[in-house]
């Protein structure tokens, strides 16, 4: 059976599984992620980690399918996005043009949406694709938490719509750069100190900037301990971004696909208001999603 590459290549990381049709067979990871690459570092960068995977040419070229922001306007090659509705994957993978002809690398497109408000995905219509290969017949929502969560509204097998929050990013900013991170040190987590903050900021998301503040006073007053204040944060953070997204969650069926410590907290946090979402790991959706767009292709 053939071997060919699945490549998930992101801001900050490269992660690679070589593949034998459906069956994975090793899997890779460096840290040349997009951010630290120049268009024309991205096919050395490549080699320097698959390089002894790749055939030579006398088999003909390795074929590699690509998701993430390795086809954003400053990545390896640019693919163009694609407009919702719309399914997650279809055939019109971007071809890249590579100096070494054992190369054959396709990239999955991204996602905009243009109305009702302006949204853009890139990697996480890869993980949509997954999760509707393992879930056919799923009609809900798709939570995707990280740097910037998403909240997709599936129907049909199609991207209806989705929202983007930056709760991820305003959580590591908040607890690196602002005068907060004194009180936030360590990654100790409670999850009843957690759910006490989601339920403030879905009733009250007004008061979201107040509330962060208090998190430093109680600290210098009080000597708040560091796993109630980041609690606090978390909770507050994601219960304004629950407040914010639930025309998407209400009363429909949640699949959340993220890393295991995010994926803990949306889970809490949805099922405090009364949904059982199921939860997909992102590794293994974002490679099921490879497989399809190589189906497609």
């Amino acid at each position: 059976m053939t071997r060919w590459i699945a490549a998930d290549w992101g801001t900050t990381a490269l992660r690679i599984t070589l593949m034998e049709g459906d069956r994975p067979l090793d899997t890779r990871a460096s840290g040349d992620g997009m951010n630290s690459l120049t268009r024309d570092m991205f096919e050395a960068s490549f080699l320097s980690l698959a390089g002894d995977w790749i055939d030579d040419k006398s088999h003909g070229p390795t074929q590699v399918f690509a998701c993430g922001m390795v086809g954003a306007r400053q990545g390896w090659a640019e693919a163009a996005y694609r407009t919702t509705p719309c399914t997650p994957l279809d055939g019109g993978l971007t071809r890249v043009v590579t100096a070494d002809p054992r190369l054959d690398v396709r990239i999955v497109p991204g996602v905009r949406q243009l109305t009702p408000h302006p949204d853009v995905m890139r990697g996480e219509e890869t993980q949509i694709a997954g999760i509707l290969r393992a879930l056919p017949d799923f009609d809900g929502v798709a939570c995707l938490p990280g740097t910037h969560t998403k909240w997709v509204h599936l129907s049909a097998g199609e991207i209806v719509s989705f929202r983007t929050a930056m709760t991820g990013e305003l959580f590591a900013t908040i607890c690196s750069q602002t005068v907060l991170r004194h009180s936030l040190v360590g990654d100790a987590w409670q999850e009843e100190t957690f759910l006490a903050a989601v339920s403030d900021a879905l009733s009250r998301p007004e008061v979201l900037t107040a509330r962060m503040f208090e998190l430093r006073a109680a600290d210098l007053l009080h000597g708040q301990e560091a796993a109630v204040a980041r609690s606090t944060l978390s909770g507050l953070l994601i219960g304004a971004e629950l407040a914010a997204t639930k025309p998407w969650w209400l009363g429909r069926d949640v699949v959340i696909t993220g890393s295991p410590k995010t994926t803990r907290a949306y889970d809490v946090a949805l099922k405090s208001q009364g949904l059982a979402p199921r939860i997909l790991p992102a590794d293994a959706m974002t490679q099921a999603g490879l497989i399809a767009a190589k189906d497609a292709a």
